[in-house]
């Protein structure tokens, strides 16, 4: 049987796309090297689906150990999470992020061409639209002019993924430009824990609700919006990976290159996220509201009509709902993937 090959599998992300993938009849192999995520990630995803992926703790940049990765699979699909993803870091360390991001995909490529694997599926970001002229979002809007380093990198390797399809008539590539992840597995098997400080906001928000951290800063209280915080558009993390799903099946059907925006298609503002985070779990979060963070763009939530019309996905799960799923998930897992 065929299998998927998920690059960073056992990230936020990666590890719910695998559970559904799984549970679409898929066969999984997973490389990533634990920079950002937890071996335990394994356990969580078996204990969910009853089936633990196959696993290779190696870096995608490192050529020769992929190469063994290949050789030893029958790989028909690529869904390439791996990568550095901090806004905030990459400011500081462009290069870093630089190296890393574009260094491991141009890898894949190049293996990709060597094993005749024509599938693939990247993991992108909406930063690639920089500042947007205009809302919602849609994916016919310019790209590149980004706010931020790793935004960069997300534009830099879509354009080589465009080339890439140019050059390679029998490559079919999907790229997906996710707007902000939140939420977990229903089940609280599985969720957000980053390493260090969190840098996105729900795990910061679920670190203060259960006491690991102090106070929820808010950057920026005077941008244009209703309430002054930023908009974004909030999705739930088990509604993204079902959309890899529905990507992996549209490349099966031979489409060459296809970009899609998967969001709610729905703005929320940090604020809005904290009161319903409160609501949704009748509780207060302490917070603070302090001075913008570099890289921020005031508004960015997408269109997602392409995406229904062309695969027939949609998010489905609401704000509340992932308000819920992520502290039912911190509540049990105080301490994230304890092994």
């Amino acid at each position: 049987m065929s299998q998927i090959l998920v690059t960073g599998g056992t990230g936020y992300i990666g590890s719910h796309t695998v559970v559904e993938l799984i549970k679409a009849g898929y066969e999984v192999v997973i490389v990533d090297n634990l920079s950002n995520s937890k071996l335990e990630v394994l356990n969580r995803i078996e204990a969910i689906v009853g089936v633990r992926p196959k696993f290779y703790q190696i870096s995608v940049q490192d050529k020769e150990a992929m190469r063994k990765v290949f050789e030893e699979n029958d790989i028909s699909c690529i869904i390439h999470f791996a990568g550095l993803k901090s806004v905030g870091e990459s400011v500081l360390y462009p290069v870093k992020y630089y190296s890393n991001n574009l260094g491991s995909s141009i890898t894949l490529l190049e293996l990709m061409d060597e094993y005749h694997v024509h599938n693939i599926v990247f993991s992108s970001s909406a930063t690639v639209y920089g500042t947007p002229t205009r809302m919602p979002i849609v994916e016919t809007d310019p790209i590149g002019n980004c706010t931020s380093p790793y935004g960069n990198t997300k534009f830099q390797i879509e354009c080589i993924l465009m080339d890439f399809a140019k050059s390679h008539k029998d490559a079919n590539v999907a790229i997906l430009r996710y707007f902000n992840p939140i939420g977990a597995h229903e089940s609280g098997t599985m969720g957000e824990y980053p390493t260090g400080i969190p840098n996105n906001l729900m795990p910061y928000i679920t670190q203060v609700a259960v006491g690991t951290l102090e106070c929820l800063t808010v950057f920026g209280g005077d941008y244009p919006t209703p309430d002054g915080t930023c908009i974004r558009d909030y999705i739930h993390v088990v509604d993204l990976a079902i959309g890899h799903v529905y990507a992996v099946h549209k490349l099966e059907s031979n489409p060459g290159l296809v970009i899609y925006n998967l969001g709610t298609g729905k703005g929320t503002s940090v604020l809005e996220l904290v009161n319903a985070f409160q609501d949704a779990n009748n509780m207060k979060i302490n917070y603070r509201i302090g001075d913008r963070r570099p890289g921020d763009v005031v508004e960015n939530y997408a269109n997602c009509d392409k995406a229904y019309k062309e695969m027939g996905w949609k998010a489905t799960r609401t704000i509340y709902d992932a308000c819920k799923d992520s502290w039912n998930w911190q509540k049990k897992n105080p301490h994230g993937y304890e092994e």
